[in-house]
């Protein structure tokens, strides 16, 4: 731990963030702030009887490679400065479908859907500048949104803001041109794709996915209102199915709430999580031989209101070996283990296999939801009507706006509660912060800390914020830029009786559950929509401004309260400005919608403390790829062995292979090598490390781990690598495991 000298407390708000990092990283600034984000599942008409008639569109459907550095570089979702990655698990893709209206196609919207933490700002509007200079009047603000899958286990450093910066060094620019490059990509494809077909709805229960982490906010909601709910958490998954003309599936979209955090904190190899596994698991099922990112199949797992999500469905348990309380249900109210925030963490349905386990039953149970929908598309309900995008920008910074009940009310500009620090019990905080604190008596440490980052708050400000007491005053912390946005994207889609509420933040199962009515009875008491109105939510997306709860959980102040950064009527703000926009949705609404300015682009301002690659060096007597540790070539592997090679490597940052690969498993047929796997299936691993810092001598570990329905015969591993001379250029070179065979 660092010791701060009181005597001296001239220090600059920077020299402080940089000589503190890892103290600030460990328990104050982001120990989880983007830890939980969310999306609410769909609100769908029950009993509905009549049908409608199909109507056509035009869709498209494509996929991209947004995998940025998966080694040096921080992890996107848990703001832990010791979760630097070291390899990879499986890519990160962006997946897009683009439906127009077939009479109109100028009338059109583009969904994307992200294996990242959240949406970023800077990032769509990169993507959206992209996409207007190629298709000019096509791809708008208005049209394009970017969504997140929330994964925990995603490469970081591409949000613009500085509160997510501190744990990754700064803004790591090839994580943002990697995401960018990747999703322009993804809709390049889609819109190359385009053919007219048919949309459906449809929903179903699915189990054993979700749990509700913070049960005791939940029930400060009024009574009355809980009894209208089966569970403390949506368990309902909608799916848009997407047919061509003869009613072959061509992929669809699917909308449920469970926190990308199957994957814990102590996992450093990059990955989509759980709805990432997900939307591999369903487009390999489709097309077993198709290797991934090459599917015409496209699936899509979303997030809906996951706020109070968790994967982890056995629940949280206290993780203390010697101590009396060890193994026991971790306190209800404050989630701790001996007043500690530390021990207290959620168990997935496979912890006792592995974590990847965990994050595979999760991804399964998804699938299996998604497959029941799309093996009974007779059951689904025909999506018809106009296609309609509403967009503004709405500074939440004192909004002052009228409430149903004629009350006059204002959000905040953004704050951080001491419960923020607390982190969940998906990612536990540090220190003495716990969830469900809303005192302000609190160690003199942090109140010297939290006056030395951030301004102190002034009167109006803690007013505003009450009763959530205020430990990180970013909406006034402008240096060196800005640590939190203040204004945010407000964006509906609309398909047919489809509703897409496009979300800047993670809603919690009952602020999403209020958003969807608020917004369905609008549509309906409008007659823009009928009773056949369905209304989805989707987030955290455009731009990340962390956790909307209802005024009952702000007040309880666990992590979500505490990080619901624009105050107790955060909720209600966002019910009033996507009630404004309904009527824009109308099919002959021509007039658009007032709008507060754009947030500045803050990529010149930005600051980065990652150091280049400087060089590669192989070992003495040795080349890059040579072998170091080879594979049994004596007897053979059978279905559940771990096979494993060691290469002379090189930093993979050096060049990220974007649709390509770092190694591959190829299989010899018919005297020719053939590539069956790659680093993006679940069943390999690439793993990089330093083993000489000064000389830049690094080695590469892959493995394999066979599958069940492996065909016997001879393989050997590829692996694919990128070498950095300190004076001259990047060379790519390739390294090769013996042969062995699979009995």
């Amino acid at each position: 731990m660092y010791i701060v000298d009181t005597s001296d407390l001239t220090l600059d708000i920077w020299s402080l963030m940089r000589s503190s990092t890892e103290l600030l990283t460990k328990g104050i600034l982001w120990v989880n702030a983007i830890t939980s984000m969310h999306a609410p599942g769909a609100q769908v008409p029950q009993n509905q009887s009549a049908q409608v008639s199909s109507g056509e569109y035009l869709l498209g459907l494509g996929i991209g490679d947004i995998t940025g550095p998966v080694v040096e570089t921080n992890m996107m979702g848990y703001a832990d400065r010791d979760q630097t990655d070291t390899g990879l698990h499986m890519r990160q893709r962006s997946r897009a479908w683009i439906v127009a209206d077939l009479a109109e196609p100028s009338n059109r919207v583009v969904f994307i859907n992200a294996d990242i933490g959240m949406g970023d700002t800077g990032i769509r509007r990169s993507i959206v500048h992209r996409l207007s200079h190629e298709y000019p009047g096509l791809y708008t603000h208005e049209n394009v949104a970017l969504v997140a899958t929330h994964s925990h286990a995603g490469v970081g450093g591409y949000l613009e803001n500085l509160l997510p910066h501190i744990t990754s060094l700064g803004y790591v620019k090839q994580t943002a041109d990697a995401i960018v490059e990747g999703t322009v990509l993804a809709v390049q494809r889609a819109h190359a794709s385009l053919a007219p077909g048919r949309l459906s709805v449809g929903n179903t229960t699915v189990h054993g996915a979700n749990i509700n982490r913070s049960p005791s906010a939940y029930l400060a909601n009024p009574e009355e209102e809980r009894a209208q709910y089966e569970y403390d958490v949506d368990k309902e998954m909608t799916l848009l199915r997407f047919d061509d003309t003869e009613g072959s599936a061509r992929g669809f979209l699917s909308f449920f709430p469970v926190h990308g955090t199957s994957l814990y904190q102590n996992n450093t190899l990059v990955s989509g999580d759980n709805k990432g596994m997900a939307a591999y698991l369903y487009e390999a099922m489709v097309e077993p031989d198709a290797m991934p990112g090459e599917t015409k199949f496209i699936a899509g797992f979303t997030q809906s209101n996951v706020g109070d999500t968790s994967p982890n469905t056995l629940g949280a348990v206290c993780q203390s070996p010697g101590k009396p309380w060890d193994g026991e249900p971790c306190d209800f109210e404050h989630s701790t283990c001996g007043n500690r925030t530390q021990d207290c963490r959620g168990r997935g349905p496979g912890f006792r296999i592995s974590d990847f386990e965990s994050n595979r039953i999760i991804a399964q149970r998804q699938v299996d939801g998604a497959k029941t929908l799309m093996d009974h598309a007779d059951d689904l309900l025909p999506i018809t009507g106009p296609v309609r995008a509403v967009h503004t920008y709405a500074n939440m910074a004192f909004r002052t706006f009228k409430l149903p009940s004629g009350a006059i009310v204002q959000t905040c500009p953004s704050a951080l509660g001491y419960s923020f620090a607390g982190g969940t019990t998906d990612g536990p905080g540090a220190f003495d912060f716990i969830q469900g604190d809303n005192s302000t008596s609190h160690n003199p440490f942090w109140e010297f800390v939290k006056g030395a980052v951030t301004p102190r708050p002034p009167p109006e400000q803690v007013s505003c914020h009450y009763p959530k007491p205020i430990l990180l005053d970013t909406g006034y912390a402008e240096k060196p830029y800005a640590w939190s946005p203040s204004t945010v994207d407000v964006q509906m889609l609309r398909v047919g009786n489809l509703v897409m509420l496009i979300i800047p933040g993670e809603m919690t199962t009952m602020a999403g559950r209020r958003m969807r009515e608020a917004i369905r009875a609008e549509l309906i008491a409008s007659g823009i929509i009928g009773e056949d109105a369905y209304v989805v939510i989707a987030g955290p997306a455009n731009t990340y401004a962390h956790y909307v709860t209802t005024q009952e959980e702000y007040a309880v102040q666990r992590y979500e309260g505490a990080s619901t950064i624009f105050g107790p009527y955060t909720l209600d703000a966002y019910i009033h400005e996507y009630g404004k926009l309904v009527q824009h949705l109308a099919p002959d609404a021509a007039e658009k919608p007032s709008s507060d300015p754009a947030p500045i682009d803050l990529t010149s301002e930005v600051i980065s403390l990652q150091l280049p690659v400087i060089q590669d060096t192989p070992p003495l007597g040795k080349n890059f790829g040579d072998v170091l540790v080879d594979v049994e070539v004596d007897s053979p592997y059978h279905a559940g062995d771990t096979v494993v090679a060691q290469f002379v490597g090189a930093n993979p940052r050096n060049n990220l292979r974007l649709e390509q690969t770092f190694m591959t498993v190829d299989r010899s047929l018919d005297e020719e090598w053939v590539p069956v796997r790659s680093d993006s299936h679940p069943s390999t691993a690439y793993r990089w490390e330093r083993t000489n810092v000064p000389f830049g001598i690094s080695t590469v570990n892959v493995t394999w781990e066979i599958e069940s329905n492996t065909p016997a015969g001879t393989y050997r591993f590829t692996y694919y690598g990128d070498a950095k001379n300190v004076v001259g250029p990047i060379t790519p070179f390739i390294g090769r495991s013996s042969n062995f065979t699979i009995a």
